[in-house]
């Protein structure tokens, strides 16, 4: 299901997005202590024992209809999210979200109302360097402030990387295991009390190698898990162009 290319083609998107400035972060994790995060009948995966958890910072842009524009505010946000990658019991794998944060309250507010957990907070992707073989980005989001995005007094910086993207992925790093985190192409969610799921198509990624500093594992303990073992595995990719499907009953 998950990898390199979709596992099928979205035949009528409901929307459109594109994905820029991406840097996928990941830690390994205890089964466990992810699975007590997932609902059921979702089991997350495991590669030699673990599993995976992703930070990932990019740039949402032209989030729309089909042959409709960006709606006001829409056409290009920051956001950050947490996710973790599972199975439904038919076998079909793809990503549950454990937090979403963006700075659109109307944007939070529009994909809650389908069961992903959107929060509101600032944040900002600022692009230094950025030709056509290596770019420089810095990610900087406040911390989470509700669904109405109302302020609060402890407002500062809650995650914040500079990342120098580096040479493509050659064919033989891309591994099985950064093939099935990056190429996800389902998205489960909750609505009523139901298990949904979204189908999703895009080209495959352009992965690069990355380096990053800053402070990183904020997310990863606001849903819940302990601060995380070591590095994480760094990628980065440039741009996609995403279409998703209706949302169905897993």
């Amino acid at each position: 299901m998950s990898g390199h290319d979709p596992d099928a083609p979205v035949r009528a998107a409901v929307n459109l997005q594109t994905w820029r400035h991406l840097t996928f972060l990941h830690w390994a994790y205890d089964v466990e202590t992810v699975q007590a995060l997932v609902p059921p009948p979702l089991r997350v995966q495991t590669w030699e024992g673990q599993t995976w958890v992703g930070v990932i910072p990019f740039l949402m842009a032209d989030v729309r209809l089909p042959g409709l524009p960006a709606p006001p505010g829409w056409d290009a946000f920051a956001e950050l999210n947490v996710r973790c990658y599972v199975q439904a019991p038919d076998g079909r794998d793809g990503i549950w979200f454990l937090g979403m944060v963006v700075p659109r309250a109307s944007f939070a507010l529009s994909l809650r109302s389908i069961g992903l957990p959107y929060m509101v907070a600032d944040g900002v992707v600022a692009r230094g360097e950025d030709d056509t073989d290596y770019a420089r980005w810095d990610y900087r989001f406040g911390p989470p402030r509700g669904v109405l995005g109302l302020r609060t007094p402890q407002d500062s910086a809650w995650f914040t990387a500079s990342v120098q993207t580096g040479a493509p992925l050659t064919a033989y790093e891309r591994t099985p295991l950064v093939e099935s985190l990056a190429g996800r192409w389902t998205a489960f969610h909750r609505r009523a009390r139901a298990l949904w799921r979204t189908p999703v198509e895009h080209e495959p990624w352009p992965l690069r190698h990355g380096t990053v500093t800053g402070e990183l594992t904020t997310p990863l303990r606001w849903v819940g898990l302990p601060a995380p073992a070591g590095a994480p595995m760094v990628q980065t990719s440039k741009v996609v162009h995403a279409r998703l499907g209706t949302f169905r009953l897993a």
